[in-house]
């Protein structure tokens, strides 16, 4: 099993980017995803989840109307397009994949909820 972050880099406050997550050794196309955020020196935490068909998505109150969380499971991959992006924004960006296909409250709120990680990218908004 392989999930692959990628996309991070450095921003400016404002400033607009897309995170991808390709995933391998398992069947992406029946699981619900999820992004989590780690800032330097704070707990990992929930950012965003995604059921399996894409219907129905989930976001932290701090990135509602900012992010928007989005999958292709043609291609295995997920995707986290951020907007409007803010300092406090700067975290490494992990992908994970759930146990099941729809994204259940409150467990995709939690680290434990997931069965699979990725390894990470780091997102820099700065001025």
């Amino acid at each position: 099993v392989q999930l692959q972050a990628s996309g991070g880099g450095s921003v400016q406050p404002g400033d607009s980017l897309k995170v991808s997550c390709e995933a391998s050794g398992f069947t992406f196309s029946n699981r619900a995803m999820g992004w989590f955020r780690q800032a330097p020196g704070k707990e990992r935490k929930f950012v965003a989840a995604i059921n399996w068909s894409g219907s129905m998505t989930y976001y932290e109150d701090d990135v509602k109307g900012r992010f928007a969380i989005s999958r292709d499971n043609a291609k295995n991959t997920m995707y986290l397009q951020m907007n409007s992006l803010r300092p406090e924004d700067t975290a490494v960006y992990y992908c994970a994949a759930d146990r099941y296909s729809e994204s259940y409250y409150p467990d995709r709120m939690f680290s434990g909820g997931y069965q699979h990680w990725g390894q990470g990218t780091l997102v820099t908004v700065s001025s």
